[in-house]
């Protein structure tokens, strides 16, 4: 049981980098970007656009982590199959129909958790973006008088 557990906690760990790494570059490609047009309903909404679709990726890319680990571990039978259960596992949809062998199952709830916790980050970068792009923090001491 140690042993699987060190095996999430590494699997965690590997998503979390990738996460990490990939909502980084997202920031420091917003700064990079020219501010014209900030505020602007169609510029703040194409920008949400964008970091939606990047931070959508990079879920998709943390799911097939845990589909080619599941696969070369022999807890799921193929990629297709694997890939589904991985994606209703990261984003605790849970159906049912698909459950790791027997010596795996410690991991899927592990695989849960860090969906949980990636979604987390990831809506929070969301809402940091929403806040810059329509200005919601400018101009405030950010206390009540």
């Amino acid at each position: 049981m140690l042993s699987k557990l060190l095996i999430g906690f590494f699997l965690m760990a590997l998503c979390v980098t990738i996460h990490a790494t990939g909502l980084t570059s997202a920031f420091r490609w917003m700064r990079a970007r020219p501010a014209r047009g900030t505020g602007q309903v169609w510029h703040a909404t194409w920008m949400l656009v964008r970091i939606a679709a990047w931070t959508l990726l990079l879920h998709v890319i943390e799911i097939f982590v845990w589909a080619l680990f599941y696969v070369w571990r022999g807890a799921m039978p193929d990629l297709a199959t694997s890939a589904y259960f991985s994606a209703i596992t990261y984003t605790t949809t849970g159906y049912g129909d698909l459950v790791l062998a027997e010596e795996w199952r410690l991991l899927g709830g592990v695989e849960a958790l860090t969906g949980i916790l990636m979604c987390g980050l990831s809506t929070g970068l969301f809402f940091a973006v929403f806040t810059d792009v329509f200005g919601l923090n400018r101009g405030s001491s950010g206390r009540d008088s």
